[in-house]
């Protein structure tokens, strides 16, 4: 493939969105507020960003599962009406973790409903969380599965794997997960900047042919399996 012909096939391909982003406080680990990460989106030519902050039973916030609900949501929620000023689609999304070992999974596809459900599983195993908490309408990705102290989920417990996972801080075997994603047809692959840190912003987005307005539509699009990975500028066919 040439270059005109490069362009030619990413003009099908407009909108511009993080799959996967963090929010402080909610996650600790990141250092940037809602509005912020809104702004910087924006202003690097964003449609979409996808907020993903943790959940995990160690941040639990309160022993009353609404109250925790609600605090989780707070950001997402800011972030949302920050959007619908600036003209940025904030969409649902969680990176849930289990006591059992260090591993996170990705979930799109829900609703705040969907959050206060995922929350009773905290304490609880990923395969008990997979069988009760998986439908038709989600998907649950194995994020960077080989990034150190990551162990692969067997692969009947999940959807697909986050192959460019492109935190600048963490090597996260982006050639290892790639390949290990072709070994399983059946996987869905996504690509995301695991956003933490202001300057780190745009470093993975995926392309698409038409903007999801909301979490539920990501899944169908992911599903399509049409998209463009963009890293850091790059086009990659998946």
């Amino acid at each position: 493939m040439n270059i005109e012909q490069l362009k030619e096939l990413t003009k099908a391909y407009p909108y511009k969105v993080e799959l996967h982003a963090h929010t402080s406080p909610v996650s600790p680990c990141s250092e940037v507020s809602p509005k912020q990460l809104v702004e910087c989106y924006k202003n690097k030519g964003y449609d979409a960003v996808v907020i993903t902050n943790h959940l995990i039973a160690e941040l639990l916030t309160s022993e009353d599962l609404e109250q925790h609900l609600s605090y989780y949501l707070k950001d997402y929620q800011e972030a949302r009406s920050e959007g619908e000023k600036l003209g940025l689609n904030v969409l649902l999304g969680l990176e849930i973790r289990f006591p059992e070992n260090e591993n996170d999974y990705l979930v799109y596809g829900i609703d705040e409903r969907d959050v206060a459900k995922a929350i009773t599983y905290l304490k609880s195993d990923y395969k008990t969380f997979y069988k009760n908490f998986k439908n038709d309408k989600n998907l649950i990705i194995q994020a960077h599965p080989f990034r150190d102290g990551i162990k692969l989920q067997d692969a009947d417990y999940v959807d697909g794997v986050e192959t460019f996972n492109c935190h600048p801080h963490h090597n996260s075997g982006i050639a290892l997960a790639t390949r290990y994603a072709k070994e399983h047809p059946h996987f869905i692959e996504t690509a995301g900047t695991d956003f933490h840190h202001l300057g780190h912003e745009g470093a993975g987005a995926m392309l698409f042919k038409a903007l999801p307005k909301d979490s539920f539509e990501l899944v169908e699009l992911l599903k399509s399996r049409d998209y463009l990975f963009n890293v850091s500028g790059s086009i990659v066919l998946p």
